[in-house]
């Protein structure tokens, strides 16, 4: 009976707390998302399914060696984590007190050489890295994956429709300027008192309005990696949602006659275009921009093995094998984010409020700068494709194309829509580029 107990007593539903039931059901919410009304579904299902793993009690899949130690083992061997990390454990206050100061200390205080010598008696009496864990330090915290992801959207992205008509990155600059007002939204609430978010959490959020998920993960993992979970979710959630947000904000900035605008036929890009557009900005943004070198040339790079046509089978692995698995280590390492502890905080929700706040800002910018561009332009452009500024390639620009066909059914603006929605790829890891250098 007493071995019954003990069993009882060390299994997940003994020890689930009501926050860990509510992740679990956040994360079945993802997968229903990808699998139901197939939202996103190639990030979605990883993250949601990661999500679920991370919040299984007692099975420390997310967490690392020494904080399984710390959240489980006996007494005796939190003493010895005490004393390698300097922290002295008052024997009246009970063994809880002293898992929350050590893990305090853990996070916050510790040296290096402290954490190494707790880790090594963690792993000695039998404790390990967590699987979604060790998953995360080599997709994540090394920056690996998101730049991987990067190349592969270069080998998938053609640069023909921004080259023929280059005035559309404006287009994509100016949709960028989401993530700069709701980088000064954050501050601002905080400064109100009604957040609390560092400068570096307001800089990662902010990213959410670029609607480029690699960007968002990479700059909230160097800036804000506390924020990573809630971060990723927003920004993949709405990427998903690009259908229902960005129509009534283009509908509410242009007249019907402006929706109705044809754009004249784009020129034919040459195969030397192609091949010299990416080597040069790599070289123009890098030399003003070092901290954007990681992700546009990433980016450029798989362009380049796109367009050069000698290397077909790295481009074809770029675009499909690689990326794939990627993809999945990736989005296990995002759900390793979405426990409990971290992610059931008021905080969460002012991320979610403050990205869809930076995607309709961008939305709204990349359509009235085209606005502003006919003012002096003798080629009109469509304000649509404006909305196609924001990075969620392809989305976007099929977005445009059909709110276009709305107004004209013998308008079709999908190329057009591309250059801007290429260019704000490039603009958001510009952005991210100057985020990391004044803040990282």
């Amino acid at each position: 009976m007493e071995k019954l107990i003990t069993l009882w007593e060390g299994s997940g539903l003994y020890n689930l707390e009501l926050g860990q039931a509510a992740m679990i059901l956040v994360g079945l919410g993802l997968l229903y998302l990808a699998i139901h009304k197939k939202f996103e579904p190639l990030l979605l299902v990883p993250i949601g399914f990661g999500g679920i793993l991370a919040n299984i009690p007692e099975a420390g899949l997310a967490i690392s060696a020494l904080d399984q130690a710390i959240e489980v083992a006996k007494p005796a061997v939190l003493q010895q984590i005490a004393s390698v990390l300097g922290a002295t454990l008052d024997p009246l206050s009970g063994v809880e007190a002293w898992r929350e100061s050590l893990k305090a200390i853990a996070h916050d205080a510790a040296a290096p050489d402290q954490l190494r010598a707790a880790k090594d008696i963690a792993v000695g009496v039998g404790y390990s890295d967590g699987m979604l864990y060790n998953f995360y330090k080599v997709a994540i915290a090394s920056g690996i994956a998101p730049l991987i992801i990067f190349m592969g959207v270069g080998a998938m992205t053609d640069f023909g429709p921004l080259l023929a008509n280059p005035r559309t990155l404006f287009l994509g600059a100016a949709a960028q300027f989401g993530i700069f007002a709701t980088l000064f939204g954050a501050v601002m609430l905080t400064s109100l008192g009604v957040m609390d978010f560092s400068l570096n959490q307001a800089a990662a959020i902010g990213i959410i309005g670029g609607a480029d998920g690699p960007t968002s993960i990479y700059v909230s993992s160097v800036l804000a990696p506390e924020l990573l979970g809630a971060i990723a979710v927003a920004a993949y959630a709405y990427m998903a949602l690009v259908p229902l947000i960005q129509p009534p904000i283009m509908r509410l900035l242009t007249t019907q006659k402006e929706r109705q605008i044809k754009m004249t036929q784009l020129r034919p890009v040459s195969k030397l275009e192609k091949i010299v557009f990416p080597l040069m900005l790599l070289i123009a943004v890098a030399l003003f921009l070092p901290d954007a070198a990681p992700l546009l040339g990433m980016f450029c790079f798989g362009n380049l093995m796109r367009e050069c046509g000698v290397v077909e089978r790295l481009s074809d692995t770029a675009q499909n094998a690689l990326i794939n698995i990627v993809t999945i280590i990736l989005g296990l390492s995002v759900g390793s984010k979405l426990m409990a502890d971290s992610f059931l905080a008021f905080e969460t929700l002012g991320i979610l409020g403050l990205g869809i706040v930076a995607f309709g800002i961008g939305t709204a910018a990349g359509v009235l700068m085209a606005k502003l561009m006919n003012l002096v332009s003798k080629m009109p452009i469509n304000p649509l494709i404006g909305a196609a500024g924001v990075s969620a390639v392809p989305m976007a620009a099929r977005v445009a194309n059909k709110v276009g066909l709305e107004s004209n059914p013998h308008n079709f603006l999908l190329m057009h829509a591309m250059g801007p929605n290429v260019a704000g790829v490039i603009g958001s890891a510009v952005a991210a580029g100057v985020m990391i250098k004044y803040l990282g």
